[in-house]
């Protein structure tokens, strides 16, 4: 018996890796974040599996699930959205399931700041612009961010960076980052990236409170920043320059 940790993506059902979805398919149990995780996913799990959705569930009675499913020799499919590796919550289970000596892997998802890149057309790394990407949060209701992990000490990198879980929370995100960016960098809020109702706020620091308080967004948003959202003049990558000679092409 085996739990499969699956990264769903960020909402399409398309979206979701082959190796993913045939793991849905075979499983007899599949628990699933069901406010995230399209229905058409699990739609997929055998007619006769047991599918149930985790939302209202406290980590207690998922963990009681899998004994039971590991009680009687199923396979578990675990669907989380995204890429299980970002906001996941899977390390909690991984930590019960190490002490119940029950097996598990995990299969990547598409993370939600890719596909909301690919949705506005943009790369997040551009030459001599932004070569990182810093994935982080606020701290609100959740667990406290780590001593030296505040936006204001991040922003210094005046790289891109995706925000997560901090869409009610951008008053606080414009204080801690307008010194490191400006008022005018860039910014794009996306909210539910792929889904049917998808929505893409584009602003700057100084004005995207104020953009996102009148769409009435109070969650399941992401928060991108930094100059390469808009850069336009700047310099072609090594890559593909005819004048670059790397072991692949003289």
């Amino acid at each position: 018996m085996t739990v499969y940790f699956i990264g769903a993506g960020p909402g399409a059902a398309d979206l979701i890796t082959l190796r993913g979805l045939k793991l849905i398919q075979k499983c007899n149990v599949c628990l699933y974040a069901g406010s995230l995780v399209p229905e058409a996913i699990v739609a997929e799990a055998p007619k006769d599996a047991l599918v149930m959705d985790t939302a209202p569930m406290h980590l207690d009675e998922i963990i009681e699930q899998i004994v039971l499913a590991n009680n009687k020799g199923l396979d578990v499919a675990r669907v989380h959205s995204g890429d299980p590796s970002i906001y996941g919550a899977i390390a909690e289970q991984m930590r019960r399931l190490d002490d119940l000596n029950i097996n598990y892997n995990i299969t990547p998802g598409v993370p939600a700041f890719a596909a909301a890149a690919a949705a506005i057309g943009c790369e997040l790394t551009i030459p001599e612009v932004a070569q990182s990407i810093i994935l982080t949060r606020t701290a609100m209701q959740s667990s406290e961010m780590p001593k030296g992990e505040e936006l204001s000490n991040l922003g210094r990198a005046g790289t891109t960076m995706a925000i997560h879980l901090s869409v009610r929370n951008l008053r606080h995100v414009q204080r801690e980052l307008i010194p490191h960016y400006g008022e005018e960098c860039p910014v794009v809020v996306a909210y539910r990236a792929t889904w049917p109702d998808e929505l893409y706020i584009f602003g700057t620091l100084k004005t995207i409170q104020k953009q996102v308080r009148e769409k009435k967004l109070t969650r399941t948003a992401l928060i991108l920043v930094g100059p390469a959202l808009r850069a336009k003049n700047y310099r072609d990558s090594a890559l593909y320059d005819k004048d670059f000679s790397h072991v692949l092409r003289d």
